[in-house]
């Protein structure tokens, strides 16, 4: 069913002047770069990599332990996705693996498997996953936890936002995996109270986002930590040359799979939504949130106060919405995702560092309610919806 709202495809569209794609509203900040609202519209497209893909292995057919698989069983997967059938036996190899994907394409378990067989056959490995955010660190965590039920492997999260005399107490328990995000497990470091000597495997995941969100320090002090003699995974969505520099120092012989299929989500419908005053626009997002095609709805402004007016504003008007930001507590923040996980809301309204790691397969639809500061942004933003084979909306806003 068509979205209810104007959309102008790439022939008829008339640009604003360029003023108008700074953010406006008054933000302070450094200059937005300027993207052409042609970049926003693409129809989507099914004939993926993905889509096509035969893989080589079922996931019964690895050669992990059998606790391994019966809990992948458990969880429905039959089928690898393609960085899992070809990143998983270079892993359980011991092979270093570099990951090429978009977001949202199986990576977690690409290395989790790997790493989960070899502490259930050594009890003295350690593995260590560093991920650019305590959401994604989060879901790690919990993905972890089921592919490894029954299996006795403890694990601690080291996470900004939460107690960290109660990591402290974890991490004195010895844990055989340690997953978290760099600033939290640096800290740890200089307290003396993480080891990293120790640690046979380490996984970096969303190498990029790290990268980008000036974490490129911590990772070489952590991974300057770590024996020479270790297993590495490192996985991103793209590769620059700083993440080139983290490559060639601290990679043995890699084999590299790479199974990324564009520059944005080719299973994601993009288009955009023009405005003339403030009250058409929230009017319009109205109009789009009352569809039926709108069943789970990421939207993204530009500032916490900006997400929680219109988080209010919605919520006003009857939808079901939440919000997240920076200057919530973790707590506050894992609610938020939990419920917009479960669909006891189906809007959650966030700012892009707030965001940055959510990973929810059945989002329909991500709108830019700001338009992002930069055209990779914008490629992150929209990689949340059209996953698991759906087709997914991602809809801009544009001042004319």
């Amino acid at each position: 069913m068509p979205l209810r709202a104007s959309y102008h495809s790439r022939n008829h569209y008339k640009p604003a002047s360029r003023p108008s794609f700074h953010g406006g509203g008054g933000r302070k900040g450094p200059a937005k770069q300027f993207i052409h609202p042609s970049k926003f519209i693409q129809a989507a497209k099914l004939t993926s990599v993905t889509e096509d893909y035969v893989p080589s292995h079922s996931f019964a057919d690895f050669e992990v332990a059998q606790l391994l698989k019966d809990n992948v069983a458990a969880k429905g997967y039959v089928s690898p996705s393609p960085i899992q059938d070809q990143a998983i036996p270079h892993g359980i190899d011991g092979r270093d693996v570099i990951g090429i994907a978009n977001t949202g394409t199986g990576k977690t378990a690409a290395f989790a498997l790997p790493i989960l067989d070899k502490l259930l056959r050594d009890r003295t490995a350690r593995a260590l996953i560093i991920a650019p955010t305590r959401e994604l660190a989060q879901q790690i965590e919990v993905e972890c936890r089921s592919f490894a039920r029954g299996s006795g492997l403890f694990g601690a999260l080291l996470i900004g936002g939460m107690s960290m005399s109660a990591q402290i107490r974890d991490l004195r328990r010895d844990p055989q995996i340690i997953i978290g995000t760099p600033g939290r497990m640096k800290d740890h470091t200089e307290r003396r109270t993480l080891s990293l000597d120790r640690f046979t495997m380490v996984v970096l995941d969303e190498v990029d986002r790290m990268v980008d969100m000036g974490f490129i320090n911590d990772i070489r002090y952590l991974l300057g930590g770590l024996p020479a003699d270790r297993q590495s995974f490192f996985f991103s969505a793209t590769v620059d040359q700083k993440i080139e520099g983290l490559m060639r120092s601290f990679l043995r012989d890699p084999v590299t799979v790479s199974v990324k299929t564009g520059i944005t989500s080719d299973s994601v419908e993009q288009n955009v939504v023009t405005y003339q005053t403030s009250g058409q626009k929230i009017d319009k997002l109205h109009d789009i949130l009352i569809g039926e095609a709108a069943a789970k709805v990421l939207i993204f402004d530009d500032t916490r106060r900006a997400v929680e007016r219109l988080s209010n504003d919605l919520n006003s008007r009857g939808f079901k919405v939440d919000d997240i930001h920076g200057g919530k507590s973790q707590g506050q923040r894992k609610r938020a995702l939990d419920s917009f996980r479960d669909s006891r809301v189906n809007v959650l309204v966030a700012t892009d560092v707030a965001a940055r790691g959510i990973d929810i397969s059945d989002i329909t639809h991500v709108i830019n309610y700001s338009t992002p500061n930069t055209y990779d942004d914008y490629i992150h933003r929209i990689g949340r919806a059209g996953r698991a084979g759906r087709v997914g909306h991602a809809l801009t806003f544009i001042e004319q």
